[in-house]
């Protein structure tokens, strides 16, 4: 047994041989020494050093991330197609260098240093501190200085402004540390204020929401979500306000998921009392309010306590709590019972929001993966030589370029709305596109990132390699803002709303797309697919008209799955039809159109919206035999 005395060179052997002792000792000043001669005599005395063990001397290289801007082709044709400027390449290259040198780091430390929280000073006073890593807190200075929120409401490129800032959140996403959420919610809060109309409070509130300035900037939380809530905020909210005399309200209620609870503002539901007490149930009932989050003297909450931080399966890095309102100063800023008409606009941004962390994902792990296959041989020969690990790259490269366009079209059309340029085709788009493409990218994220992480064999398993906690956090992005099933009913609400006007915008724009395609023979074989498929959904639709409601809530899922991968299709068609796309632009869109585009018209085909369905589904999902 060795002891080494701090501050000094010596080093004193117990129980060894004073031979091997004296051989220890000389093994660095006797070069003429043969290792094997001191290996030999430590082994006869049952003394082997570890570090003489014969252990090889290969370590696997990690995957490196480069530049995600100039490492993303389809990025960079896509803008050089839609949004030329040089200003927009040159600070999204750089962006991209310092997310790769700097900020992936940060994001790291946001994972291994999550939230805690502080519920008591040393002296015993409630102070509900919830602390965060150094890392968050430059996450959200970058966030002001890079301007991803302002970037949507300075507006420099006209229509393109979404755009361009969707594709620097795109960048920053999967190594934030989760800060695009916080961020998701703040230019959701700037969105509502904004069509509301900015007015005292909120007008310091929106300035501070959307200023690059980071010590004047503002993130904003969104407290919607109680006991009985979820996606049913009609019936599930209990939370009261209180009139005041001065025209405040004071909140009463208990918020079980609050996101980003850390946050220096929220906006809220919640169900004002008359002079006896009483509330108007259901949706009518809520009203939307605006509250910022501060202390008082001593240092505690106003108005509110946490109860807990939730224990997520992953989003760890971001403070999510269980949240006790206690007469919270708020002011409404809806009509009274207006609330949950006041938040549409919030969710157009907060889902697209997450289908851009969506495919953001699944671009990240396609770029490890990528550059893994060069670092990694196994049988004789790199990764990127093996056929079938390079085909299995190439599907998870289509999944990623499908969501990718889909996510964009949506900000292009949001950008279209937002300048004051939509046609009427545009906003019917939007309407219909924007659950399509969250519950489509969310479901896609979970598969695309899974599969990613076979790519690095068990190290894809390993949490200190950062890898698992790609997967962990595409889980929420199905669940946030709305559950597949939820939004697909979305879907059926937004046809019906429209008396089916969202489908002929649909089907129209779609069949738009694909005219470009019409003299090039390579991409014949796309063209047709897209084109069956639109032809099968229009048939759909034409039948499905003619049954019970209970037969579209049925279909709703696979008719979300299909408008999604029909408009994808024609957008990677229209890609490749560009000057200046490339043989992988034509491949990619021939690839996706080999899939079955219109799944709701091939189960129809089979019956499986038969009014005999639920039954026997109940009956397999109970099975009690």
């Amino acid at each position: 047994m060795m002891l080494v005395c701090a501050g000094s060179c010596c080093r004193v052997w117990r129980g060894v041989p004073r031979q091997l002792a004296h051989i220890r000792s000389a093994s660095v000043a006797e070069p003429g020494m043969r290792r094997s001669d001191e290996e030999h005599l430590w082994e006869a005395a049952g003394y082997l050093p570890f570090s003489r063990a014969k252990i090889g001397s290969f370590f696997q290289e990690r995957p490196v991330l480069k530049n995600p801007f100039l490492e993303d082709a389809l990025l960079r044709g896509y803008l050089r197609r839609h949004l030329p400027q040089e200003a927009a390449f040159s600070d999204l290259c750089a962006f991209g260098e310092r997310v790769a040198n700097e900020v992936d780091d940060w994001g790291r430390e946001c994972e291994v240093t999550p939230p805690r929280l502080v519920h008591f000073d040393p002296w015993g006073r409630r102070v509900d501190h919830i602390v965060t890593s150094p890392a968050w807190k430059h996450m959200k200075d970058l966030s002001a200085q890079e301007g991803l929120v302002a970037i949507g409401y300075e507006r420099s490129f006209g229509e393109w402004s979404r755009v361009y800032q969707m594709s620097k959140l795109y960048i920053f996403s999967p190594s934030s540390g989760l800060y695009t959420c916080p961020l998701a919610m703040t230019d959701g809060a700037a969105k509502v204020i904004q069509s509301i109309g900015v007015s005292w409070p909120t007008d310091e509130a929106y300035s501070r929401l959307t200023t690059r300035q980071p010590d004047r900037f503002w993130t904003s939380g969104q407290w919607m979500t109680e006991r009985q809530g979820g996606s049913d905020v009609g019936s599930g909210t209990e939370t009261v306000a209180v009139p005041q005399t001065d025209g405040s309200y004071k909140l009463h209620g208990f918020k079980w998921f609050t996101s980003a609870t850390d946050a220096d503002m929220t906006l809220t539901l919640a169900r004002i009392q008359d002079r006896t007490g009483a509330t108007t149930p259901g949706s009518r009932g809520l009203s939307l309010f605006y509250a910022e989050v501060s202390r008082d003297e001593e240092g505690r909450l106003k108005g509110i306590e946490v109860q807990r931080l939730k224990d997520k399966l992953g989003t760890r890095q971001m403070p999510t709590a269980e949240l006790l309102l206690d007469g919270l100063q708020a002011h409404r800023l809806s009509e009274e019972g207006r609330g949950v008409a006041s938040i549409a606009n919030m969710l157009t941004i907060t889902r697209i929001h997450n289908s851009v962390s969506a495919a953001a994902a699944m671009r990240r792990v396609v770029q490890l993966a990528r550059d893994y296959a060069t670092r990694r041989s196994a049988f004789g020969k790199p990764l990127k030589d093996h056929p079938l690990h390079i085909q299995t790259l190439a599907r998870m490269e289509v999944e990623t370029r499908g969501a990718f366009l889909l996510v964009m079209d949506v900000c292009r059309l949001l950008g279209r709305e937002e300048s004051g340029m939509a046609t009427q085709l545009d906003t019917h788009l939007l309407r219909l596109l924007t659950p399509v493409v969250k519950l489509y990218t969310g479901k896609q994220a979970v598969a695309v990132v899974s599969e990613g992480l076979e790519s690095f064999g068990g190290q894809g398993y390993i949490e200190d390699t950062g890898l698992p906690g790609l997967l962990r956090d595409a889980q929420v992005l199905s669940i946030w803002e709305g559950t597949t099933n939820v939004l697909s009913l979305d879907v059926l609400r937004c046809v019906a709303r429209s008396s089916g006007m969202v489908l002929h915008a649909y089907v129209t724009h779609a069949k738009s797309l694909l005219a470009g395609a019409s003299s090039v023979s390579s991409l014949a074989p796309a063209v047709k697919a897209v084109n069956s498929a639109l032809s099968e959904l229009e048939d759909f639709v034409q039948v499905a008209a003619t049954r019970a409601p209970g037969y579209l809530e049925l279909a709703a899922r696979d008719l979300a799955y299909s408008l999604a991968r029909i408009y994808t299709g024609a957008l990677l068609i229209d890609h490749a039809c560009w000057k200046g796309a490339s043989p992988s632009d034509t491949y990619a869109a021939l690839r996706w159109c080999e899939h079955d585009l219109c799944p709701v018209a091939t189960k129809q085909a089979r019956g499986c919206y038969d009014p005999s369905t639920p039954p026997l589904d109940a009956a397999l999902v109970y099975d009690r035999d």
